[in-house]
C-alpha cells in the first residue's frame, strides 16, 4: 500500500510537469459537460489505455513499437476528427448522428415517449459516453509523461521483469493520479467556463478556442514537440518533489512492484543497511536465501546452491559491467572477499545484465578477467535470481549468515564501513574468530573505479536508444528504428544532448551508419563515461574527443589521450573525461571517424 500511495502521488504530481500541456486541450474540451458522464469516461480510458501501452512496451519487440506508432496515428486522426466538431456544430451534429441511431435502437425495448424537457435523447447520451471514452483512449495513446524519478522505477522495472499484473498495476496508479489531478482541473475549468459564458456570452467563441488548442495540440505531438522541445523545460521541481517523496516514504523496494533499477545505473544512494545502530545489535532476519538454478552460466565456480553455502558467511553482488556505480563499489567487494575468504566469507556475484551485449558470456569472461574478479560469477541473463531475490538495484549487496539467513542489504555505493562490519559480526556469530584487521582496502579503487565525486556531479544518467532517452536536442526528435541525418543545434541546454550524421536508433542504442558521426552533451561532473561497442563485424571505431571545441588535454579520461584520441575495442563502458582541476559546465563532443560503432547511454562521476 506504502508504494501504491507513492505511485498514485507521482501522478498526481505531473500536472506541475511541462509535458501535461499537450493534453490540457482535450482535458478542458470536455470541462463543460457533466463530469460524471464525460469528464470521467475520458480519464478512465486515458488511464486503462496508457497502463495497457506501457505494459506492451516492455515487451520490446519491433512489432510492438509498429503497434504503437499505428495506435498513435489513428488517435491523431480521432483527435483532429474531435477538433473539427468544436470548430463547427454542424460538422459535429453530422458526425454524431451514426452513433447517436445506434444508440436509439440498443434502447428499443425502453418505454416509448419523448425524454423529458431539458434532458438529451437516450441515444445523444450513449454517444457523449461513447465520444468521452474514445478521446480517453486516444489521449492514452498520445500521452508522454516526462519521466521523473518515479515514473523512471516503474518504467525500468518493466523493461526488466517485462510485462506482468504487478507492473500493469502500478502504471495505472500511476495513471490514475495523473487522473486525478486533471479531474480537479476539469471541474475548475467548467467552472470558468460557466461564468465566462454567462457573464460574456461567449460560450461558441470559447469552444472554437478549443478546438484550435486541440488542434495545436494534435500538431505539437504529431511533430514530437511534446517529447523534445517540453522536456527541454527545467523539471527539477517536480523531480524534487518525486525524490522527496521516496525519500520520506521509503517503501520496501524489495518487495514491491517491480524491478526499479532506478533510473539504472544511477541508484548510489538507494538503501542502507538494516541494522541497528553502530554497535550492531542485532542485525534482523529479512528471509532466507533462494537458489542459484536460473542462473545461465557460472566463471570462477562450478554452479553453488545455497546448501552448499551452509556453514559460510554469503555476500551477494548483484552488478553488471557496464554499470558506472557497480564498476566503482567491486574494488570494495574484491577487498572483503581477499580479506575474509580464508575465514568462512563467500562472496557471489551476481550478473544481472542491462544491455544485450551483456548477455554475451564471453563479453562478461573478458571483462571479470580484466576486472581482476577472482570470486564467483553467476550469470542472472533471464532476471531469475534478481526476481527471487526481488531485487531493484544495480549494485546490491545482500549479507547472508551461516544457516544461509539474509540478515542485511545495501543498495548503491557507500557504507562500506558498516558493510564490512555486517560481515565480522555474522563471521562473529558463525564462529570464526582472528579475523583480520578492519581497514578497507580499495587499492585498485583508480580510474573508471575511483570513488565519484558526488558534491560536483549535476548531470544524470542519459540514454541514447529511444525506449528511456530524455532531454534529446536535434531537431525533428529521435526517429525510431530508421535511419536519419541529425543535425546538433548551435547550442545546448544543460543536461541535453544532440546527435549529428546518419544514425539510427532502438529502443536501447543508436548505430552509427556511416562516419563521420557526432554526438555532443552538455555536462556538469568531474567524468563523463559513455557505454559503447564495435559494429556487428567488431571492427574498431576510432574516435576523437573535445571538450568545450578543444582537446581535453589533462581533463582526458582512461580511455582516450591528451589530444582526445581513442579506439573503441568491445563492448564496455568508456571513460572519456575526468577533470583534475576545478569541475564546471563544459560542452562534451565525440566524432566517430568510422562507421557502425552503437552507443548506448552516459553516466557521470
Amino acid at each position: 500500500m506504502t508504494l501504491i500511495l507513492l505511485v498514485f502521488l507521482g501522478g498526481v504530481l505531473t500536472i506541475l510537469s511541462p509535458c501535461i500541456l499537450p493534453v490540457l486541450p482535450f482535458v478542458f474540451a470536455r470541462s463543460e459537460q457533466k463530469f460524471l458522464t464525460n469528464g470521467l469516461p475520458m480519464l478512465a480510458g486515458m488511464a486503462v489505455t496508457f497502463a495497457g501501452i506501457a505494459t506492451l512496451a516492455a515487451v520490446g519487440g519491433a512489432w510492438a513499437v509498429r503497434v504503437n506508432q499505428y495506435g498513435r496515428v489513428l488517435a491523431l486522426i480521432l483527435l483532429t476528427a474531435f477538433a473539427a466538431t468544436l470548430l463547427s456544430r454542424r460538422l459535429a451534429d453530422w458526425l454524431a448522428r451514426p452513433f447517436v441511431a445506434v444508440g436509439n435502437r440498443l434502447l428499443q425495448s425502453a418505454p416509448a415517449g419523448a425524454p423529458a424537457a431539458g434532458r438529451p435523447a437516450p441515444g445523444t447520451q450513449h454517444w457523449g459516453l461513447l465520444n468521452a471514452a474514445l478521446l480517453g483512449v486516444a489521449t492514452g495513446l498520445l500521452w508522454a509523461p516526462c519521466a521523473g524519478p518515479i515514473l523512471g522505477l516503474l518504467l525500468t522495472g518493466a523493461a526488466i521483469s517485462g510485462p506482468n499484473p504487478r507492473t500493469t498495476l502500478l502504471l495505472f496508479v500511476y495513471a490514475a493520479g495523473a487522473a486525478t489531478s486533471l479531474a480537479i482541473a476539469i471541474l475548475a475549468g467548467g467552472r470558468v467556463f460557466a461564468l465566462l459564458k454567462r457573464s460574456l456570452g461567449a460560450g461558441e467563441w470559447i469552444r472554437r478556442a478549443l478546438g484550435i488548442a486541440v488542434l495545436f495540440a494534435v500538431v505539437a505531438i504529431a511533430f514530437g514537440w511534446d517529447s523534445s522541445v517540453l522536456t527541454r523545460w527545467s523539471l527539477g521541481g517536480t523531480n524534487k518533489l518525486e525524490q522527496s517523496l521516496i525519500d520520506g516514504i521509503k517503501p520496501d523496494t524489495r518487495a514491491g512492484a517491480g524491478n526499479a533499477a532506478a533510473a539504472g545505473n544511477s541508484a548510489a544512494a538507494g538503501g542502507t543497511l538494516t541494522r541497528g545502530g553502530p554497535a550492531l545489535a542485532d542485525l534482523p532476519v529479512e528471509g532466507t536465501v533462494p537458489s542459484f538454478s536460473g542462473a545461465t552460466a557460472w566463471i570462477n565456480s562450478p554452479p553453488l546452491s545455497p546448501q552448499d553455502l551452509r556453514g559460510k558467511v554469503v555476500v551477494i553482488d548483484f552488478w553488471t559491467y557496464s554499470c558506472i556505480n557497480c564498476l566503482r563499489a567491486l574494488p570494495y567487494v574484491e577487498g572483503w572477499y581477499g580479506k575474509y575468504k580464508d575465514h568462512g566469507l563467500v562472496v557471489i556475484g551476481v550478473h544481472a545484465p542491462e544491455f544485450a551485449f551483456e548477455k554475451n558470456l564471453g563479453n562478461v569472461r573478458r571483462a571479470v578477467a580484466d576486472l581482476g574478479i577472482t570470486y564467483p560469477v553467476a550469470l542472472d541473463d533471464d532476471y531469475a535470481i534478481w526476481q527471487a531475490f526481488n531485487n531493484q538495484y544495480w549494485p546490491a549487496h545482500y549479507f547472508i549468515d551461516s544457516q544461509g539467513r539474509i540478515r542485511a542489504h545495501h543498495f548503491g555505493e557507500g557504507n562500506y564501513a558498516e558493510s564490512e562490519a555486517t560481515i565480522r559480526q555474522l563471521l562473529g556469530e558463525a564462529g570464526y574468530a582472528d579475523l583480520p584487521p578492519t581497514e578497507i582496502e580499495a587499492a585498485r579503487a583508480a580510474g573508471v573505479q575511483a570513488p565519484a565525486d558526488e558534491a560536483h556531479v549535476q548531470s544524470p544518467e542519459t540514454y541514447v536508444g529511444y525506449g528511456r532517452a530524455k532531454n534529446f536536442s536535434s531537431a525533428g526528435g529521435l526517429a525510431q528504428d530508421r535511419p536519419k541525418d541529425y543535425r546538433a543545434p548551435g547550442t545546448l541546454a544543460l543536461n541535453h544532448w544532440a546527435l549529428a550524421g546518419s544514425w539510427a536508433v532502438d529502443p536501447e542504442k543508436a548505430m552509427l551508419r556511416a562516419a563521420p558521426g557526432k554526438i555532443a552533451f552538455r555536462f556538469f561532473a568531474r567524468d563523463l563515461h559513455l557505454v559503447l561497442g564495435p559494429g556487428s563485424d567488431d571492427k574498431p571505431v576510432r574516435f576523437r574527443v573535445l571538450l568545450d571545441g578543444e582537446a581535453p588535454a589533462a581533463a582526458h579520461g582512461v580511455d582516450t589521450d591528451a589530444g582526445g584520441q581513442g579506439v573503441v575495442k568491445e563492448q564496455r563502458l568508456y571513460q572519456l573525461i575526468r577533470q583534475s582541476g576545478e569541475v564546471r559546465e563544459h560542452v562534451f563532443s565525440i566524432e566517430f571517424l568510422d562507421g557502425g560503432v552503437q552507443a548506448y547511454s552516459f553516466t557521470f562521476g
